[in-house]
């Protein structure tokens, strides 16, 4: 990895901050949990270096996609903390699984059915979580299934049920009234299973007026997104710079970039940076988006490159102007939720595309080793 000195992008990611945001929705949630959603590599920041972080900020219960990605989390996690898979298992994979002690979210009768035959097979019981669609139609057993499981309660032998599960649709506005729904089905299901932890609110579920049941699953709230609109309480989490490569002046009347799509109407100075889409920065930014250069706008003049971006700095004082200066692409003066709204996408989609061309430069954190004595664990 280039040093940050020489590095054509830089990638700071705050974990105390990262940490403030576990905590401030820990006090938003209590008494529930709050468990870390780690998926697509802690949002494109490294699961285990979140991960590490939130587990020395008293984390016990984490959250991914896939099997792989459990797998590659298992060695930094104790006996006593929770690994679920919120996809379930692929036919085949149970046995890897049950290996690592993982906790599949069981979303089908067909997951059921291969979980309870591995149980069977292992002649031991296995947990899991169990997840019901309450509206969404994406993951969960759907009302049809439901019925049958109601039904046949045998189908669940064998497996240790853990967690029930569902998913809000609509949790990033307050007011949709999906929100009550959902709640309002997702307690009449768990009410068929007593005494099982329950689990619905995500991050923009953790800023509802409404009990939160036993677990919340902390996304992109940890990271420093925006958990409901413009609602600001999260710190942000990572900041990126760019390096200057190249400065010119152009006339007026003058294009820019692949396909000429911005012509000047005026003199006008360029700056190329040495960052594009194969960094994760979005195309769609392209003569829409900006950076920033010690507070001043400078707007993207073209279209972003796969390796490159060109701004139009005619506005910016000359003194911060020259090769190797940092512009600002995510920081104090542009959000990630900001560059998002610009790029008419999510902060999700910003975050997890993030390259790995950049230096990466990490500050904060815990130990979790030393805060493992006094953490509290929460059985499951």
């Amino acid at each position: 990895m280039q040093s940050i000195d020489t590095a054509g992008a830089v990638l700071r990611i705050d974990l105390d901050a990262l940490v403030e945001n576990y905590r401030t929705i820990q006090r938003q949630v209590a008494p529930a949990t709050v468990a870390g959603v780690v998926k697509a590599d802690g949002y494109g920041l490294g699961a285990n270096l979140v991960a590490r972080s939130l587990i020395g900020a008293g984390c016990r219960h984490f959250f991914v996609a896939h099997l792989s990605e459990a797998m590659a989390l298992r060695p930094i996690l104790s006996d006593g903390m929770a690994l679920f898979i919120l996809n379930g298992l692929q036919p085949g994979a149970e046995g890897e699984c049950a290996a690592i002690g993982a906790i599949p979210v069981l979303n089908s009768l067909d997951q059921i059915g291969r979980w309870a035959r591995t149980a069977r097979t292992l002649e031991r019981t296995l947990p899991a979580a169990l997840q019901v669609d309450s509206g969404m139609s994406r993951l969960g057993l759907p009302p049809e299934e439901v019925a049958i499981l109601l039904a046949q309660r045998e189908r669940l032998e064998g497996v240790d049920l853990r967690l029930l599960m569902s998913h809000l649709a609509c949790a990033d506005d307050p007011d949709a009234p999906s929100n009550a729904m959902q709640r309002r089905k997702f307690d009449a299901f768990s009410m068929n299973f007593p005494g099982v932890p329950r689990s619905l609110d995500n991050s923009g579920g953790s800023f509802l007026p409404a009990d939160h049941f036993d677990i919340v699953r902390a996304g992109i709230a940890l990271y420093g997104g925006a958990p409901q609109g413009e609602r600001r309480e999260m710190r942000p989490v990572v900041s990126l710079d760019a390096r200057i490569i190249q400065l010119r002046n152009i006339p007026a009347g003058a294009a820019v970039g692949y396909g000429l799509t911005h012509r000047c109407e005026r003199p006008t100075q360029i700056a190329t940076i040495a960052l594009g889409y194969a960094d994760g920065w979005p195309r769609h930014l392209s003569n829409g988006g900006s950076a920033y250069i010690d507070g001043h706008r400078a707007p993207i003049a073209g279209r972003v490159s796969m390796d490159s971006i060109t701004l139009d700095v005619t506005d910016v004082p000359d003194v911060l102007l020259y090769p190797g200066a940092l512009v600002e692409l995510l920081g104090p003066h542009q959000t990630v939720d900001q560059v998002a709204a610009d790029a008419g996408t999510i902060a999700y989609e910003i975050l997890t595309q993030l390259g790995h061309r950049y230096h990466r430069s990490v500050r904060g954190g815990r130990d979790p080793a030393q805060a493992e004595h006094h953490a509290m664990k929460v059985a499951i």
